[in-house]
């Protein structure tokens, strides 16, 4: 089995592309919080990089900017090229399946105060056919954020 389940914040705005035969993608990295402190008392984030496509990548490259949180769900891919020395260079990243608007409203338009995208709490997903329409989030009366640690999970 090859499933990843990541929560992370976006390390940049992601900027969509086109492959040759204009398959839309988008390469993006997300910074994940580690489970634990280090000698500093500080947690450190691990960097995982991340593809999407098609509808996904555009979607994601429309309405996420830096910082903004985001749930993805995926699998695991490697990959290798020739850099243009002639090394060798080995690659993983997490493929896409699915994603998550972890954060509310609110706080997605506070972090990116600076995009003038819309927001994305009103899109058409083509792929579905249906409106999704996320204002009357579930979780509005917790706030900007919702804590999921668990700090006694491996207890």
């Amino acid at each position: 089995m090859n499933k990843v389940v990541l929560i992370g914040r976006l390390t940049a705005k992601p900027e969509l592309r086109y492959t040759t035969s204009n398959t839309a993608y988008v390469r993006f990295s997300i910074a994940v919080n580690r489970n634990f402190t280090n000698a500093d008392g500080k947690r450190d984030a691990d960097f995982i990089n991340v593809v999407a496509w098609r509808k996904q990548a555009e979607t994601i490259s429309k309405f996420f900017d830096k910082g903004n949180l985001i749930a993805i769900e995926g699998r695991l891919q490697t990959g290798n090229y020739d850099d243009k020395d002639g090394n060798k260079r080995y690659t993983v990243d997490v493929a896409l399946d699915n994603f998550e608007f972890v954060e509310s409203k609110a706080a997605m338009s506070a972090s990116s105060s600076s995009n003038s995208n819309p927001t994305p709490y009103d899109y058409q997903d083509d792929a579905q056919g249906q409106e999704v329409n996320i204002e009357n989030d579930p979780f509005a009366e917790f706030g900007d954020s919702v804590s999921i640690m668990d700090d006694n999970f491996l207890d």
